[in-house]
């Protein structure tokens, strides 16, 4: 993934995947699920995400981001 991403979206991103998750400490390069995202939580982060940022995700692009900074770049491109 780019470095590219603009810091504050990867830090907002990162938020809301801690509060959907109830991951008390997340690296922005850290693999959410192994930090103890449920699986069923995804669903509620997608819709999450999509709300906050007026966009829709795709379920194959979702899926196959798994750090919040891919995430990030994910919603940034889609914004843009």
């Amino acid at each position: 993934m780019s470095d590219s991403v603009p810091q504050q979206l990867v830090e907002e991103v990162t938020s809301i995947v801690k509060s959907v998750g109830k991951i008390p400490v997340l690296e922005p390069d850290q693999d959410y699920y192994d930090a103890g995202l449920a699986s069923v939580a995804s669903l509620t982060l997608l819709l999450d995400l999509e709300e906050k940022f007026g966009i829709s995700l795709s379920d194959d692009d979702f899926v196959e981001c798994r750090t919040t900074r891919a995430l990030a770049e994910l919603v940034g491109g889609l914004k843009a």
